[in-house]
């Protein structure tokens, strides 16, 4: 199944929640999965949500990482 991702293609299996995927994604960039944000489908999806939202075909997420500093 395909979604696009940050304006990028990508291939994910039948059924990927959102935290599945952003927990993927961690795992590939060393990012921290607690401190993120999604919109899927130019909706924010509320933290609490992302366990039970399945993905579906063609869905557009845009996930970005909160970044502390001062």
């Amino acid at each position: 199944m395909q979604i696009t991702l940050n304006g990028a293609a990508l291939e994910i299996a039948p059924g990927t929640t959102i935290a599945q995927l952003i927990h993927r994604i961690a795992g590939e960039t060393g990012r921290d999965p607690r401190s993120v944000a999604v919109e899927r489908n130019l909706e924010i999806v509320p933290k609490s949500e992302h366990a039970m939202t399945v993905l579906t075909e063609g869905d557009r997420l845009e996930i970005v990482q909160f970044v502390g500093g001062g």
